[in-house]
């Protein structure tokens, strides 16, 4: 029986598939490159004595790219579902990769950083308290999340495809999820017309467990 027998949602089955292995393409261009240094670059510097980071859904690598950039020591894990894609990250050096789903990552591995970037928004939503509930089990430390931000649930059509894209308040869910246990450190927003390192109109959440 093959791998993706066991994809549970139609979200999983779109980003294994052609669609997947389309978006390598769209998400490989120096743009993106600069506007992940600065972003990540204000991110980190919130941050204390981080030595490794792990990221759910990679695709090619380009935020780990930027954050080992900013921290050379660090060491870097990545959880991604597309196998052409993971042929790309494990091209990086020093990235341990896990070629799986994250609603089937079961494995003790702990990180000070978990990242999340255009990954959430893309998850079947009665699947997101088992990844909340992941992030939250393999952080040490901090949890960033970096997402389209919506005060209420909604659903967007995403490049033609319905029910692949979902806006919400993903950071304020974690926080009610977890309540005293994890706390706000700082959020800020990318916006499409910033005069020099653009982005896609993502707020950024950094977290920490207390």
């Amino acid at each position: 029986m093959n791998k993706e027998s066991f994809l549970k949602t139609d979200q999983e089955a779109f980003w294994v598939g052609k669609f997947g292995e389309d978006y390598i393409g769209r998400n490989d261009n120096k743009k993106i490159i600069a506007s992940n240094l600065s972003l990540f670059s204000k991110i980190l510097s919130k941050t204390k004595n981080i030595k490794n980071v792990l990221e759910l859904g990679a695709n090619i690598g380009m935020n780990l790219s930027a954050i080992k950039s900013l921290l050379p020591e660090v060491e870097m894990s990545a959880i991604e579902i597309n196998k052409k894609a993971v042929e790309v990250l494990r091209g990086m050096n020093g990235v341990k990769v896990y070629n799986e789903s994250i609603l089937n990552f079961k494995k003790e591995l702990f990180s000070d950083f978990v990242l999340s970037k255009g990954v959430l928004i893309h998850i079947n939503p009665n699947f997101l308290n088992e990844v909340y509930d992941l992030m939250y089990r393999i952080s040490k430390k901090y949890i960033c999340i970096v997402e389209y931000y919506n005060p209420s649930p909604v659903s967007i059509e995403y490049r033609g495809n319905k029910n692949k894209l979902f806006k919400r308040d993903f950071a304020g869910e974690i926080l009610d999820r977890f309540g005293n246990n994890i706390s706000l450190i700082d959020y800020g927003f990318i916006y499409h017309r910033d005069n020099n390192f653009s982005g896609d109109d993502f707020t950024w959440f950094l977290l920490k467990k207390n």
